[in-house]
């Protein structure tokens, strides 16, 4: 495991920006797999399925690839400079000195305020019109279900930023983040 560790810190050194596409794209392929396993066997376990019935856990592996374009076509690359960008910003203008308290409660703070909501809100955007929906049923989807994994975002999200904020790891910022999605069905 740290051979792979050592691997992966190699690999944002010389190509942070490519390193984070990748990175995101796979650990959001897995966090959808994960999310599908946990449906399924709530689901299971709700509707008390029969011995007899067709129960076996199988991968929707076009929503896997669906959802894994969203990380590296979007998270990954836009995670990579929200959060560069957010460092400047907080050391330049608000002059704050980094992995300070004050520092991290801005960071998680504007995290949360500002690229939690936008980050949201492209995704349910991006998977409604993956699914093949209208701009009329997007839209609707977006209405009943924004809000709702807003409040659960902001439960979760903070703890997890939080760790690598505190400790400065600059390139290192978005695999937290990224694995904690293996916690949260999307």
């Amino acid at each position: 495991m740290l051979r792979i560790w050592k691997w992966y810190q190699s690999c944002l050194s010389l190509h942070p920006v490519k390193t984070q596409i990748i990175s995101s794209g796979f650990l959001w392929g897995i966090g959808d797999v994960a999310a599908q396993y946990i449906t399924h066997s709530t689901a299971k376990k709700r509707l008390q399925y029969h011995k007899d019935d067709d129960n076996e856990f199988k991968v929707n592996w076009k929503r896997v690839a669906v959802t894994s374009m969203f990380g590296f076509g979007f998270v990954g690359p836009v995670g990579h400079f929200w959060y560069e960008e957010l460092d400047k910003f907080i050391k330049m203008r608000l002059l704050l000195r980094p992995k300070s308290a004050r520092f991290v409660a801005a960071k998680v703070a504007m995290d949360g305020l500002i690229f939690g909501p936008f980050d949201l809100f492209v995704f349910f955007t991006y998977m409604g019109f993956s699914a093949g929906k209208s701009t009329a049923q997007v839209k609707e989807d977006v209405k009943r279900d924004f809000l709702p994994a807003l409040i659960l975002e902001g439960g979760v999200w903070p703890i997890v930023q939080t760790v690598p904020f505190c400790h400065g790891l600059n390139n290192k910022r978005m695999l937290p983040g990224n694995k904690g999605l293996l916690l949260l069905p999307p």
